[in-house]
């Protein structure tokens, strides 16, 4: 099956594949892979989908299709193949061969995508080591250049090293490298922890899927800055800002961190975790939801997913559903503040706009209510350890 649309051939362009193995939600993933090649910067011109029970070794699609989709790659003259799903090096390599363009996946995408967006040091840090992680796994025969040999004894040359190891030691070099400037950097974000924890500051941290609006929220409550836009991953790196509370009387510290999305290739969640560590110290996270998106509840999930790998799981949450000006009139709730059981919890929920303010009121009051009640329980009484109705089990 394909979809195609005029597109200005000046431009960028390339054929999304997707293959439906059975899986819930094919559709929605293919959409969000739309998305993602436009924030980086491509333009779709066609897709195309095929159904399979298994991948193809060699090539993860079957040769007809690859005939298919070099034929549409001709006609629409796109200058790039991205798949959704992710490619082994050999399937990488051979789909080349037989389509005569670059062929990307998800994951190089995603990378492609951090590369543009890091503006710190720390985030360029995070995304150089997950690109050098994912070349690593690319040397396999990839490049030409690879089979050559270097060294030996006499004229004509011997069995010196690879090209290919050569490449492999260069690139492992270039991991330690990195992973050492960006421990140091670790280092710095665990000492301005530990100051905010002597100084017995509140932390709440935005976590979200991406394009939730946790950046234009993060902007309503503290009057900052931050980049936002209507696009995924507008902003990578962990801003933190002072919030007043009147409600509470006292300040806390407010971060905005990097969102959330489906298939998070492990390398990135490996070099955010630094970033991400913001979420997993925090006292509250504040899960922003897209309230207009018909596909929240599979986001939400993801987030909780990897809100489990970073050991934040474990954090009193607050669910925002936020977007409310995008919701028919039908959709709107009843009322801005209700509670929801996720994963057999009950979770408190507020029903926000960030763009028009509506909620916000009620946000900042539930905020400075939990802000009271752990100063009241105390971070180091035995209470502040047990079970909760509104903070869950917390465990420090």
């Amino acid at each position: 099956m394909t979809d195609t649309s005029p597109v200005d051939r000046a431009t960028a362009s390339a054929i999304l594949v997707g293959v439906d193995f059975g899986l819930p939600h094919f559709d929605q993933e293919l959409e969000e892979l739309g998305l993602l090649a436009q924030t980086a910067g491509l333009v779709p011109v066609a897709r195309i989908t095929c159904k399979r029970k298994a991948p193809d070794a060699a090539l993860f699609i079957g040769t007809g299709k690859a005939e298919e989709i070099k034929l549409l790659a001709q006609m629409h003259g796109a200058s790039e193949v991205l798949f959704d799903q992710s490619l082994s090096p050999a399937q990488q390599r051979n789909l080349e061969r037989v389509l005569e363009l670059p062929v990307n996946d998800r994951t190089m995408l995603i990378l492609t995508i951090f590369s543009q967006r890091a503006r710190s040091h720390e985030g360029k840090l995070q995304v150089e080591l997950a690109r050098l992680q994912y070349l690593s796994t690319r040397l396999v025969r990839r490049w030409s250049h690879l089979e050559r040999q270097r060294g030996g004894i006499g004229t004509r040359g011997g069995p010196g090293e690879r090209q290919i190891e050569l490449d492999r030691r260069m690139i492992g070099e270039s991991i330690k490298r990195t992973r050492e400037r960006l421990s140091k950097v670790v280092r710095q974000r665990g000492t301005q922890r530990r100051q905010r924890e002597r100084r017995d500051a509140f932390t709440i941290s935005l976590v979200g899927y991406t394009n939730a609006g946790k950046s234009s929220l993060f902007n309503a409550l503290v009057k900052a800055r931050a980049y936002a836009a209507d696009q995924l991953f507008a902003t990578l790196d962990t801003t933190t800002r002072q919030l007043y509370l009147g409600e509470a009387g006292r300040s806390v510290s407010l971060s905005d961190t990097v969102g959330f999305i489906r298939d998070l290739p492990h390398g990135l969640v490996d070099a955010f975790r630094a970033t991400l560590q913001e979420a997993a110290d925090a006292d509250l996270l504040l899960h922003v939801v897209d309230a207009s998106n018909p596909h929240h509840p599979e986001q939400m999930e993801e987030v909780r997913r990897v809100l489990a790998d970073i050991g934040a799981d474990t954090v009193p949450m607050l669910l925002v559903f936020n977007k409310l000006d995008a919701l028919d009139e039908a959709q709107r709730p009843l009322q801005l503040t209700d509670s929801m059981v996720v994963d057999g919890t009950t979770l408190d929920r507020v029903f926000l706009s960030a763009q028009t303010g509506e909620g916000m009121a009620q946000l900042r009051a539930e905020l400075g209510r939990r802000a009271q009640q752990l100063d009241h329980v105390g971070l180091d009484s035995p209470g502040y350890h047990e079970a909760d109705p509104r903070f869950g089990t917390i465990t420090r």
